[in-house]
C-alpha cells in the first residue's frame, strides 16, 4: 500500500520541505509521498481524523497550528510538553502521538554544521515565539552559562522566561528596544533570530532586529530565516567578524529526525541537504 506524509499549515507558503522529504523517501525507495496541505482553521479536526488512516504515516505541522493541535492528539512526548508545540505527528495504528523535533534539530545542526558547543556560552536570543523556545530548551540544556530573551512584546518575553527557567540558566527578558540591548549583545558569545525579520516575503525582508554596531567581532550569529540564506542579520554579522549560520541546516535536520520517527530508518541527511540547498537556489 503506497503511504503518504503532510504538511499541514496555513497558509501553507513556497515550503521547501516537500521536496526535501520527498527526497528521502525516493532514496530510500520507498513507496510514500509527502505533501503540503492548506488547512483552513474550521477543517483543522476533520483533517486531523484523516491522519489516523492506515495508509498515512504521520505529518509535519507549522504556523499556526503548533499548540492548537495538541488537545487534537491521543499523546504527546515530554519534548512537546517542554516546548509547548508540535511540529511531528506519528500515527501508528490510528494513535496520534505529538512530537516536536525543533530543540533537537537546531543542536544538530550547530554541533555538525559549524561545530559550536554551547556550554559556557552567553546567549542572546531574538524572539520569543516558538522557534525561540525550542532553542532556549536545546541552549538551556546543553549547559548555556546565560541566556537573554529580546522581544518587541516584553510582556510575552517575560511570560516565556518565567516559563523557561527550571530548564536552565534563563538569565532575564529584555525589549527589542531597550537601552540595555547593545550592552548585552556585545557581551553575548551566541546571538541566535527567532523572528521572521528579514524572511523573504515576509512584513520585514530589509530589516533587522538588532544594529550591525551591537554584533560582537568573534561571536556567532545564526538565524533561523532559511530565505534568503544570507539575511541582513546575517551580512550584518559578516561585516563585524562574526561567524554565521543561515536557517536551513536546522530545517533540514528537524525535517530528518522526523523521517526517523515515521520510518524507524536513518535518514539520508546529506541528501536532504543538497536537495534543500538546490531548492532554495531556485526559489
Amino acid at each position: 500500500m503506497s503511504k503518504k506524509v503532510f504538511l499541514i499549515g496555513h497558509p501553507i507558503g513556497h515550503s521547501i520541505s516537500p521536496i526535501f522529504q520527498q527526497a528521502a523517501f525516493d532514496y530510500h525507495g520507498m513507496d510514500v509521498t509527502y505533501e503540503a496541505i492548506d488547512v483552513k482553521p474550521n477543517e483543522m479536526e476533520e483533517f486531523v481524523d484523516h491522519l489516523r488512516g492506515e495508509d498515512i504515516l504521520g505529518a509535519n505541522v507549522t504556523v499556526p497550528y503548533k499548540e492548537l493541535i495538541i488537545p487534537m492528539l491521543d499523546s504527546g512526548t515530554e519534548e512537546v510538553a517542554a516546548i509547548g508545540a508540535v511540529n511531528t505527528i506519528v500515527n501508528t495504528r490510528g494513535k496520534l502521538t505529538g512530537n516536536n523535533t525543533d530543540s533537537e534539530g537546531f543542536l544538530r545542526s550547530i554541533l555538525n554544521t559549524i561545530h559550536l558547543d554551547p556550554s559556557g556560552k552567553a546567549v542572546l536570543l531574538l524572539g520569543a515565539g516558538g522557534a525561540a523556545r525550542a532553542v532556549a530548551v536545546a541552549l538551556a540544556r546543553k549547559g548555556a552559562s546565560s541566556i537573554f530573551i529580546a522581544n518587541r512584546d516584553l510582556d510575552r518575553a517575560h511570560r516565556l522566561v518565567d516559563t523557561l527557567r527550571p530548564i536552565g540558566n534563563i538569565s532575564g527578558a529584555i525589549g527589542l528596544d531597550s537601552s540595555r540591548l547593545g550592552a548585552i549583545s556585545k557581551s553575548s558569545d551566541i546571538i541566535v533570530n527567532c523572528t521572521s525579520l528579514g524572511m523573504s516575503g515576509g512584513p520585514g525582508p530589509d530589516l533587522s532586529p538588532i544594529y550591525k554596531e551591537f554584533i560582537p567581532e568573534g561571536s556567532t550569529v545564526i538565524d533561523l530565516v532559511y530565505n534568503p540564506s544570507v539575511t541582513p542579520i546575517l551580512r550584518d554579522a559578516q561585516d563585524a567578524g562574526a561567524q554565521t549560520l543561515g536557517g536551513l541546516t536546522m530545517l533540514v535536520y528537524q525535517g530528518s529526525i522526523s523521517f526517523k520517527m515515521w520510518t524507524g530508518i536513518e535518514p539520508p541527511t546529506d541528501t536532504m541537504l543538497k536537495v534543500a540547498r538546490k531548492a532554495l537556489e531556485k526559489s
